[in-house]
């Protein structure tokens, strides 16, 4: 055949069609492991593989025995949409009747399918089609699940890190799940506002802890994210109150302190929404020093207020804010818990905090199945 004038190459039409191809397979594949795609390959697969075990059983019982079929079933479980494991089950249920009728009653010799064999295959079958079901309802497939999840972790984190502070300031934060958990019930969030001459940081406690109060935690951190800097420190809590009051949740109260931190002059006020009061301290007397101020719980009553206290860091001092999980336990009051808290504190007051909050809570509640945040900011002697 002649090519016209301009006519495109045939090398440079199949190098296209090639790429063409190329590109479509492995959209194709992407959209399968982030579960938007078709499970057809994978039912088409799995289809496949029953016949061969089936004929596997047949040829030699004592390598292919006939409860290999759960295998393709568990794997249909993990893979396939519910309507399209129907469709497997049919097919596994056919190559068990066909194993039957070839090798002949059960009770006639070894290695014949017995009820106990169709009793494992069918638990097993209910068990993935149950996985499977709930996997339809929640939407989020398998495949896809973990990496949300491992998403989800490191927005929590990235969201909760602190701003860079200027020099002559230093900060440390440390946050410990319970029970080893990845997701936490307290979180933090903060923002340099009034061009970066202000440090806002709001340390919350949702009640629960661990997974319980992770997804409502998760939630809330990203309100307070929005609203923190968008509004006068002042509004900030009560803002806070009235979103948690719509949520309208049975257990839907929290504690938060926020702080407004001056970082010219080291001024500072805390406002506190039912949370623990925050522990300065002072280079010139060596002591630590309580700092509360007064307000209710968020989510308990609209039209809360909430009284801040004042004070300042001056060279060398140290304000340090926590939850609850750092110094209350069933032996002990949480007045002993802070006096645990500050003793281990005295520790680096000579050597500095850097890397301390993490060690702190090491310290004084290693062993503590409650979640537990340590903040503390350092205003450089």
């Amino acid at each position: 055949m002649t090519r016209g004038p301009g006519a495109e190459p045939l090398t440079a039409r199949m190098r296209r069609g090639l790429h063409r191809a190329r590109i479509g397979l492995r959209k194709a594949g992407v959209d399968y492991f982030r579960g938007d795609g078709s499970d057809w390959l994978a039912l088409a697969a799995l289809l496949a593989a029953i016949p061969a075990i089936a004929a596997g059983t047949l040829w030699h019982s004592e390598w292919f025995a006939p409860t290999a079929l759960v295998l393709p079933i568990i794997a249909g479980g993990l893979l396939l949409r519910p309507a399209n494991l129907l469709v497997l089950y049919a097919a596994s249920a056919t190559a068990l009747i066909v194993e039957a009728a070839l090798f002949g009653p059960y009770d006639e010799g070894p290695d014949r399918i017995t009820p106990g064999t169709v009793l494992v295959v069918a638990a097993v079958g209910l068990f993935g089609l149950l996985i499977a079901q709930f996997r339809s309802r929640v939407g989020v497939p398998w495949r896809r699940g973990g990496t949300m999840l491992f998403d989800l972790r490191e927005r929590i984190r990235v969201q909760s890190a602190l701003p860079k502070l200027p020099q002559g300031w230093h900060q440390e934060m440390a946050l410990r799940p319970a029970g080893g958990q990845s997701f936490s019930g307290d979180f933090v969030v903060a923002s340099r506002t009034q061009g970066g001459n202000i440090l806002e940081v709001v340390l919350t406690d949702v009640s629960g802890k661990g997974m319980d109060a992770a997804s409502r935690a998760l939630l809330l951190s990203g309100a307070f994210g929005g609203l923190l800097g968008s509004l006068p420190p002042h509004g900030f809590l009560p803002a806070a109150n009235g979103y948690l009051l719509r949520q309208d949740w049975d257990e839907g109260f929290a504690t938060s302190i926020h702080l407004v931190l001056d970082l010219e002059s080291g001024d500072y006020e805390l406002l506190s929404a039912g949370h623990l009061p925050a522990l300065q301290l002072s280079a010139g007397t060596g002591r630590w020093e309580e700092k509360a101020g007064e307000g209710p719980l968020l989510g308990v009553y609209d039209g809360a207020q909430f009284d801040p206290v004042k004070g300042t860091l001056r060279p060398g001092d140290v304000l340090m804010m926590f939850t609850d999980g750092l110094v209350e336990a069933a032996d002990r009051d949480i007045a002993e818990g802070i006096d645990r808290l500050t003793g281990e504190a005295e520790r680096y007051v000579h050597s500095g905090f850097a890397g301390a909050a993490w060690h702190l809570i090491e310290a004084v509640a290693k062993d503590v199945n409650d979640d537990r945040a340590l903040l503390l900011i350092c205003r450089d002697a």
